[in-house]
């Protein structure tokens, strides 16, 4: 076992803004985040990873957050909550909510295919091509739950690997790759630590501890790699952080505080962190 490894949750533009702050606090306080072997992206975390490994600062990331750059009109509705929850909830089993959810994402009307794109390619700005740091990008076949992590082996583009790890069920229709159709890489895990495995060091920022459905939670996760011998750090969002951040995670007004509370949050847990994290500022 050895390398690093940071892994990025999910959770919608509010938890994208939390997460982006956190990483700014870790920088701020003589953390370098980025300094990891690997980085395994979901979701939002798909996005700001892929950006993190293309060269862009976490300060940079934070910073148009509070500038209220970097926004997500989702749009979603009442119907489509409830669609998504009744998908999800209806079993106590994990394999069979994943392919319900799955289901009802490929039989449902959504935007068109080509907002996602037209969305994530905007969001990475000048990430588009796959980074010399190893980079792992997660989605969800939406036909058999299989998790797939991407990488610059895979065959697919860069954005088209962010595109499908976004693809969120009932708002986005799965993205097309490979021959396959894919749902967010979050659909069953949010954070997806346990592709970390095998690293020595693990520093996840996990917006949404736990899936909706009868899903393992990050907590979980983290304690399986522990228990394999890892050093894990897991960060979740603290009080504070969970009232600035609201239940909402499309609200994009929400997103400067919750931004300033991840970064309160990773400023005061960088003391402790130093002690392991690798860095290179």
């Amino acid at each position: 076992m050895n390398g690093t490894a940071l892994v990025l949750g999910g959770g919608g533009p509010v938890g994208g803004a939390w997460l982006t702050g956190v990483l700014a606090g870790l920088a701020d306080g003589g953390i370098d985040p980025t300094a990891a072997d690997t980085v395994i992206g979901t979701s939002a975390g798909a996005v700001f990873g892929a950006r993190l490994a293309a060269g862009e600062t976490a300060r940079e990331l934070f910073e148009r957050q509070l500038a209220d750059l970097d926004r997500v009109e989702m749009g979603i509705t009442l119907a489509q909550t409830l669609r998504f929850l009744w998908a999800a909830l209806a079993t106590r089993d994990a394999e069979r909510s994943v392919r319900r959810l799955g289901h009802a994402a490929l039989t449902a009307r959504t935007t068109p295919a080509q907002d996602l794109h037209t969305t994530v390619r905007t969001l990475l700005r000048d990430a588009t091509a796959w980074p010399a740091q190893e980079l792992r990008i997660t989605a969800v076949d939406a036909r058999t739950g299989e998790v797939q992590a991407f990488d610059a082996d895979s065959g697919l583009a860069l954005a088209d690997a962010v595109a499908a790890s976004c693809a969120v069920p009932l708002v986005w229709p799965p993205a097309a790759a490979l021959g396959r159709r894919w749902i967010d890489g979050g659909t069953r895990s949010t954070g997806n630590l346990q592709l970390a495995d095998g690293h020595q060091q693990v520093l996840a920022v996990s917006p949404v501890p736990t899936a909706v459905g009868p899903h393992p939670s990050a907590q979980q996760q983290a304690d399986r790699l522990r228990a394999g011998g890892a050093h894990v750090t897991l960060i979740t969002p603290d009080a504070d952080a969970r009232r600035a951040m609201g239940r909402n995670l499309t609200a994009n007004a929400r997103r400067p505080a919750a931004a300033r509370a991840g970064h309160r949050q990773g400023t005061a847990l960088a003391v402790s962190l130093a002690l392991t994290w690798p860095s290179r500022l």
